[in-house]
């Protein structure tokens, strides 16, 4: 499976931008993508997730109510809307996807995509 993530930018504090994560795997399966995300020095961590069949989702409690992932299955492309952005949402943001349940642990994902830089000024 292959992901390839994109949407990066700079973007003020209080602005907004999308990821998206187009993938090559079967996604009419338990497939699950997920999005993390790693600022300088700091470890990788889990921001959201989308079970494609079903539509459970998952958030970080520091992003619930500003992000929101969803997923075209014509595209085979998952999204991360991203709203009212923080200087402290600034990191190198992944997607990674499983086939299983919708877990916000990075072990458990075997797929990923390479970072898309996101940087937010105040």
């Amino acid at each position: 499976v292959q992901l390839q993530a994109s949407g990066g930018g700079l973007v003020q504090a209080g602005g907004s931008l999308r990821l998206s994560c187009t993938t090559s795997g079967r996604t009419d399966t338990n497939y699950v993508m997920a999005w993390f995300r790693q600022a300088p020095g700091k470890e990788r961590e889990f921001v959201a997730a989308l079970a494609w069949r079903g539509g459970t989702t998952s958030y970080a409690d520091s992003v619930k109510g500003r992000f929101t992932v969803s997923r075209d299955n014509t595209e085979n492309t998952g999204y991360l809307q991203m709203n009212s952005l923080k200087p402290e949402d600034t990191a190198v943001y992944y997607c990674a996807a499983r086939y299983d349940s919708v877990l916000p642990m990075r072990k458990y994902y075997r797929y990923w995509g390479q970072g898309t830089q996101v940087t937010v000024s105040s």
